[in-house]
């Protein structure tokens, strides 16, 4: 698949990625804007308050009825961190026009809802309406708070925010539950004015129409998008390694613990690092779940992932409190291995295999490649899928030993029982 980037407005770029197998359309438009802790909340709460209505459509039953009427499209707001950016705005799916019965054209009626919710929200006296913006705050808010009922995932995100803190990196992308809960509708609307004057707008189109007809309908749906001495695209600066290794602990009524660890790689080499983390802990045939998990039973899982924008690998695995050391221990006993090169010829062709098959497997899916190229637009990226198999494809264990000789922890992240000691 041949994708296409180009220029169609101030800072308003499309994707157009071209493809008839499958039979429906994608159309995807997103806000990027810098990750801060002010903002993130605000940013992930006007998208779900756009989505509650229109001027032409002011409620969810109108938008339902307009997207019945588009053989029953589905258009849903996102929040999504990319890098040190926060990614806000719509993914709508809808028949691709070749199934469309009687040939009619989708493209364009589908382009125009989406660009009615970004550019004329239905509003109350200059604001949001009130409701709406009550309704979705408190959904918010009841959103951020459950994230501690998965402890991997809180575990997760605790590493990283004692990890990079002070950094944007650390920012959550739904904010913070003491800034959203201060949110005010006034305060939102005016963040929502900002966010579509300012920040870039990346579109992006999988489906069969020409790249003609699709610049020509997004041009007359954006057609009242203000733009406002647009920002660039900021790239995220690399984390720079503490002088002493950092140890954090939380406690919680928890009866698993969880070990995370945080390391800072040294290198640029991205492709050697992405060989090296898989072989360390990013399949189910690294190091880390081979030994630590199955072979020495130490942990109930173990997985490491490369963070690119970053430079960061992180490891992630759930333990017994008494064995937190014993884990640890083996978990940089493993890294070393890498490290050293002590590698078997399986080892490297799995890694191989695993990583090429992810990037074959982009194509099998819209939702995949909106995600990959959202992403590559969002951090300043331009390889393809094909572009990073290539990259990997001859990777030796001696340039993925020279990268990973760079990797050292920075961060020790250990969330323990009431009870539990390590």
């Amino acid at each position: 698949m041949e994708a296409t980037r180009i220029r169609l407005a101030e800072g308003v770029h499309l994707t157009y990625l071209p493809a008839r197998k499958f039979k429906t359309s994608l159309l995807s438009a997103q806000f990027v804007t810098p990750l801060r802790r002010e903002t993130a909340g605000a940013n992930a709460l006007l998208a779900a308050v756009l989505r509650r209505g229109t001027v032409s459509c002011p409620d969810m039953g109108a938008l339902s009825a307009k997207m019945d009427n588009l053989y029953d499209a589905s258009i849903d707001y996102t929040v999504r961190k990319k890098g040190e950016n926060q990614c806000v705005g719509f993914v709508a799916s809808f028949i691709d026009d070749r199934y469309a019965p009687g040939g009619e054209r989708l493209l364009e009626p589908a382009a125009a809802l989406l660009g009615e919710l970004i550019c004329d929200p239905v509003t109350y006296h200059g604001r949001f309406v009130p409701e709406y913006f009550e309704s979705e705050k408190t959904n918010l808010l009841e959103a951020i708070r459950s994230l501690i009922n998965d402890k991997r995932d809180w575990a997760d995100s605790r590493l990283l925010r004692a990890l990079c803190d002070g950094e944007a990196y650390a920012v959550p992308r739904l904010g913070d539950e003491e800034t959203v809960d201060k949110l005010q509708a006034l305060k939102v609307y005016t963040q929502y004015r900002d966010l579509i004057s300012t920040a870039p707008l990346e579109i992006i189109y999988s489906g069969s129409a020409d790249l003609e007809r699709v610049k020509q309908a997004l041009a007359a749906a954006f057609a009242t998008l203000p733009r406002e001495e647009v920002r660039v695209i900021s790239t995220a600066a690399p984390h720079v390694c503490r002088e002493s290794v950092q140890y954090v602990e939380d406690v919680l009524d928890v009866t698993q613990g969880k070990l995370g660890m945080g390391f800072s790689c040294g290198s640029d080499d991205m492709p050697a690092l992405l060989m090296g983390n898989t072989l360390f802990g990013g399949s189910s045939n690294s190091k880390l779940f081979l030994n630590v998990r199955e072979k020495l039973s130490l942990c109930y899982y173990a997985s490491s992932l490369y963070h690119r924008q970053k430079g960061l690998i992180t490891v992630s695995s759930g333990i017994e409190f008494q064995n937190y050391q014993r884990a640890y221990d083996e978990i940089m006993a493993q890294l070393e291995a890498v490290q050293k090169g002590e590698l078997e010829d399986w080892e490297l062709e799995g890694a191989r295999s695993t990583l090429l098959n992810s990037y074959a497997t982009v194509g099998d899916s819209q939702g995949k490649l909106e995600n990959f190229y959202l992403g590559q637009a969002a951090t300043g990226q331009h390889e393809t899928p094909a572009d990073l198999a290539r990259a990997i494809q001859d990777m030796t264990a001696e340039r993925i030993c020279r990268a990973m000789s760079t990797v050292k922890l920075d961060t020790v992240y250990f969330l323990k029982g009431k009870e539990g000691e390590a």
